[in-house]
């Protein structure tokens, strides 16, 4: 392994937690990769390519990120394919073409794209080593309002023959790591974890009680660090709001769901090339970013649990060089998330509803929006819930009732939607007490993530205060309010 990746990567010696997973795939193992962002995650799963006999399926979550990792693996001379919406009819013709005649060793995919039976067929026929799951902490955290398809990649992997699986996240608490290796069905799991730590970022949370006050830290912030920064924001009305402010201050971009995606793309390029030093954001912008050189991350907003602010906030200092990520910490602003929160899980009314409009019949996703109103993404959600409860299966596009509905079933279901519930409000409350609490930022990340604290770190700002002198043992996690 040593030898093609430095023949082929220019990699002298395997980061942390590398040779422990590429050991474990080429072994045949379910394994579950936890490495540091920057950590060297997807060399995990291309150096075994060269090897394998069959295909490594990689199912990524972004095009931006499936272009740029399959540009690095061609240029590394590894035959790449890849399926996602970007293709035209021809390119989509000349991929399935190679992939049918086993000409690729690694083929990424988009989640969406393994909903597909006749993708699914065809991988299957191609023969498939290895499923690797990037950014598998969406399974749990974010599946059910982020990407849906990542709900399906369980009755996928079952579809392509059961290969090993190789799971591969840069944040996920034990909890999370039980519930992917559950929704995957992964079985006698090997569990690598080079650990959360980032000792070249500096951690910090300003706390305000005003607009005004927290504008004065933004400038702040803003004009300590002079790199590359990204400012982080709850809500598209937010990124506008602060995109005019700064805009007469800073070379200034914006990023969000409801600009055009020719701007999005825009804004991305320019960012990536050094033109914009600054990008006001929702956390649209992100995934796809592999930008070394960011010195600054700000969330304006914090975010609705540990992991979505360190995975966010991680962006910064990939190159190893000082960064900063300073979290502007408002009371007030747990009135968004909470807002956030009361829509994200699908009713009780909501799921007769879709359950009822199956009538007795096949339907798609898009036939069932249009007979109920509700969203596509918002179906796959009840549609996974319904498999679960083993009333639905999927049958090519479709869903297709296979036995009824009972009181007992739809309780189960209910119950499901309270838990995941009852977890984000418990996130979101641990988000609070990390911001409130004047201990070592990162030992309370190590204890957050499942990892021994170790010793105060000197590099984040309750250190610094010299807070944590006078700080009690609290354990982050306890189910109390965050309210102070």
């Amino acid at each position: 392994m040593e030898r093609e990746a430095e023949r082929r990567f220019g990699i002298k010696r395997f980061r942390p937690g590398q040779r422990e997973l590429m050991e474990a795939v080429l072994r045949g193992r379910d394994a579950v990769g936890m490495l540091p962002t920057g950590g060297g995650k997807s060399l995990t799963y291309q150096i075994p390519a060269l090897f394998l006999p069959g295909a490594v399926v990689v199912v990524s979550p972004l095009l931006s990120l499936m272009q740029d990792q399959r540009e690095k693996a061609e240029a590394a001379r590894i035959e790449v394919a890849k399926l996602d919406s970007t293709l035209s009819t021809a390119e989509e013709r000349e991929a399935v073409e190679e992939i049918a005649a086993g000409a690729n060793d690694l083929i990424y995919v988009t989640p969406e794209r393994l909903t597909n039976p006749d993708y699914l067929a065809l991988l299957r026929e191609r023969g498939v080593s290895l499923l690797a799951v990037d950014e598998a902490h969406c399974i749990s955290q974010w599946g059910h309002d982020f990407r849906p398809a990542y709900l399906a990649l369980g009755e996928a992997a079952r579809a392509l023959g059961r290969p090993p699986i190789l799971a591969l996240t840069a944040t996920a608490t034990p909890e999370v790591v039980e519930d992917v290796v559950r929704q995957l069905g992964m079985r006698d799991v090997e569990l690598v974890q080079a650990g959360v730590d980032r000792p070249n970022l500096f951690l910090e949370v300003r706390r305000s009680v005003n607009r005004e006050l927290k504008e004065r830290a933004l400038l702040e912030a803003l004009e300590r660090e002079r790199g590359a920064c990204i400012v982080y924001c709850a809500t598209v009305r937010k990124v506008e709001e602060l995109y005019r402010w700064l805009r007469g201050r800073e070379d200034v971009g914006r990023y969000h769901g409801q600009l055009k995606a020719r701007e999005r793309e825009e804004t991305q390029r320019r960012f990536m090339e050094g033109e914009l030093r600054l990008v006001i954001a929702t956390n649209a912008f992100g995934l796809g970013i592999d930008k070394p050189d960011i010195r600054l991350v700000v969330h304006w907003n914090f975010p609705g649990s540990v992991e979505a602010w360190y995975q966010e906030a991680g962006r910064a200092g990939r190159d190893g060089k000082p960064a900063r990520a300073t979290l502007l910490y408002r009371l007030e602003d747990k009135r968004i998330q909470s807002y956030f929160l009361g829509g994200k899980y699908p009713t009780r009314e909501e799921s007769l509803q879709i359950w009822n409009a199956l009538g007795e019949q096949k339907a798609s996703a898009k036939g069932l929006a249009e007979a109920t109103g509700l969203g596509e993404k918002r179906i796959q959600v009840i549609a996974a819930q319904l498999i679960g409860a083993g009333a639905v299966e999927r049958r090519g596009r479709s869903l297709v009732k296979v036995a009824p509905l009972d009181g007992a079933g739809l309780a189960r279901m209910l119950a499901e939607y309270e838990r995941l519930r009852t977890g984000d409000r418990e996130r979101l409350e641990t988000m609070m007490r990390f911001a409130q609490s004047p201990r070592c930022r990162r030992r309370l990340l190590r204890e957050y993530f499942g990892e021994e604290p170790g010793d105060e770190c000197g590099n984040c700002d309750n250190c610094r205060s010299g807070a944590t002198r006078l700080a009690s043992e609290r354990p982050l996690r306890e189910h109390e309010s965050a309210a102070p």
